[in-house]
C-alpha cells in the first residue's frame, strides 16, 4: 500500500490553499494551476505505481514564481519496500549535459573562446580525426569501408548542438557498439582519458551534417579544464551549485548520505519493474564527465531549471546572462532531420512547433531528461518548470511527455 505525506489546507481570502509538506510551502492557485485538474497526475503516477509500470517518483512544478506541486509518491527501493522521499537522490545521467552546457557558456561569457572556433585551436588531437563512410552492395550489404578527412573542421558550437559528427554509442549497430566498448566498459581515471578514448574513434558523420546524439559534451567537460585551469567538478561547485545552493548535486554522495539514493529498476520477466543491479558508483569517481555522472534531487534540480527561467538569475547570483541563454535555446539545427516540431539549441532540446510536434506547450520551451528516466523542462512563455525524477531503464520519454500533458492541461488562469 502506498503511503501518502498528508498535508494541510490553510484558506487565504487572496491566496487560496497553501499547502505545507515537510517545511516545503506550495500554492497552486497563486501559480495559476488548478489543483483539481492536478489532482489527476498524482493518481495518474499512483496508478502507474500499482501497476508495477513504475516503482517511485518524486516530481516538482512550479510556475510564475511559485511551487504548484512537490510530491514524493511511491519507493525508492522496490525489494525492500522504502517509501521514496523528497530529498531523494537520483542519479540523472543525461541531464547532467544541460548543466556541462550551462557552465561551458559561462566561459564563452569570459571571451576564452568563439563559438565558431575549430576545437583544434585548443585540442590539436582534432587535427587528426577521420570520417568512417560505408559504401553499400545493391542488396544493401557493407562492401567497404574506407576512412576520409572531414569535410570541414569541429567547430565549438557543433560539440554543443551535437552535429560534430560523433556518437554517444548506444545503438545497436556494430559501431556503436565497439565505441560503448570504448567509452563505457573500458576504465578511465579521467575525463581526459575518456575523450582520448572518443578520440581515437572514426566520426560517423561529417561536422554540421547530421545531428546525432553523441559524447561530444565530453569534450566540453575537459575544454572547460582547459580554459578555466581546474577540474570540473570544481568548476561546476563555484560557477553553479554553490551560487543556487545546490547542496545535493555532484559527481559523488557523501557516505552519510548514502541511504538517500533512489535504487535502480528494471522489468522483471512478468513486465513489473524489480530491483536491478547498480550500474554507477556513487563515491570515489574520478571522470567529471559532460555527457553523465551528476547525482541530484528533484528540489536542487528545480533551482537550476528556476535559474534558467529568470534569465540566468536566482536567489541574487547571475550565473549566466540572459543574451547568452537566448543564443543557447534557439534552433541551430533548422534544416538537418530531427523530430517533428522539435530543435536543438547548445545544450538543450527546443520545441519549434507545437502542432507538429503533437506535444502540449508552447514554442520555446526547452528540455532534456536521462537514460534512468529524469525529466527537466522550461517553458519561459507560461514561466514554468517540471521536473519528474524516478530511477528505472531502459529509457522511454513517455513520463515526460504524461508530465507535460497533466501540466498544460492544469493551467487555469
Amino acid at each position: 500500500m502506498i503511503k501518502y505525506i498528508h498535508y494541510f489546507c490553510i484558506h487565504f481570502i487572496v491566496f487560496g490553499c497553501l499547502h505545507a509538506q515537510n517545511g516545503h510551502l506550495y500554492n497552486p492557485a497563486a501559480a495559476g494551476i488548478s489543483e483539481s485538474k492536478l489532482d489527476r497526475y498524482e493518481r495518474f503516477l499512483d496508478s502507474e505505481i500499482s501497476a508495477g509500470k513504475m516503482a517511485g517518483a518524486v516530481s516538482l512544478i512550479q510556475r510564475k514564481g511559485q511551487t504548484a506541486h512537490f510530491e514524493a509518491i511511491g519507493y525508492s527501493n522496490l525489494s525492500e519496500k522504502q517509501p521514496i522521499n523528497k530529498d531523494q537522490i537520483f542519479y540523472i545521467q543525461s541531464m547532467t549535459k544541460p548543466v556541462i552546457s550551462v557552465a561551458f557558456m559561462t566561459l564563452y561569457e569570459e571571451g576564452h573562446f568563439l563559438l565558431t572556433d575549430p576545437v583544434s585551436m585548443y585540442l590539436p588531437e582534432f587535427d587528426s580525426l577521420e570520417v568512417m563512410q560505408l559504401k553499400y552492395d545493391d542488396d544493401g550489404t557493407v562492401s567497404e569501408v574506407e576512412y576520409v578527412a572531414p569535410r570541414q573542421p569541429v567547430l565549438i558550437w557543433h560539440l554543443l548542438a551535437h552535429t560534430a559528427g560523433f556518437s554517444h554509442g548506444l545503438g545497436q549497430n556494430e559501431y556503436d557498439q565497439k565505441l560503448f566498448e570504448l567509452l563505457y566498459e573500458t576504465t578511465h581515471k579521467t575525463i581526459k582519458d575518456r575523450v582520448k578514448a572518443l578520440l581515437s574513434y572514426p566520426l560517423m558523420g561529417h561536422p554540421g551534417k547530421q545531428w546525432n546524439y553523441s559524447a561530444s559534451p565530453d569534450v566540453l567537460a575537459l575544454l572547460i579544464e582547459y580554459f578555466s585551469g581546474m577540474p570540473v567538478d570544481r568548476f561546476l561547485q563555484q560557477r553553479i551549485f554553490d551560487p543556487l545552493e545546490m547542496t545535493d548535486t555532484g559527481y559523488n554522495v557523501d557516505m552519510d548520505d548514502e541511504h538517500r539514493i533512489a535504487g535502480l529498476h528494471q522489468p522483471g520477466e512478468n513486465g513489473q519493474l524489480e530491483s536491478a543491479e547498480e550500474w554507477s558508483a556513487s563515491q570515489n569517481n574520478t571522470v567529471f564527465g559532460g555527457t553523465h555522472g551528476l547525482y541530484s534531487t528533484a528540489s536542487d534540480y528545480a533551482k537550476f531549471g528556476q535559474m534558467l527561467l529568470n534569465g540566468g538569475k536566482y536567489n541574487g547570483h547571475r550565473i549566466i546572462s540572459r543574451k547568452t541563454l537566448e543564443l543557447m535555446t534557439e534552433n541551430h539545427i533548422e534544416g538537418l532531420p530531427y523530430s517533428p516540431g522539435q530543435g536543438f539549441g547548445l545544450g538543450f532540446g527546443v520545441s519549434t512547433d507545437v502542432s507538429d510536434s503533437k506535444l502540449p506547450g508552447s514554442v520555446g520551451t526547452y528540455y532534456w531528461s536521462g537514460a534512468f528516466n529524469t525529466y527537466f523542462f522550461v517553458d519561459p512563455v507560461e514561466e514554468a518548470v517540471g521536473i519528474l525524477m524516478t530511477q528505472s531503464y531502459p529509457y522511454t520519454n513517455f513520463y515526460g511527455t504524461k508530465l507535460r500533458q497533466f501540466l498544460y492541461s492544469a493551467i487555469d488562469d
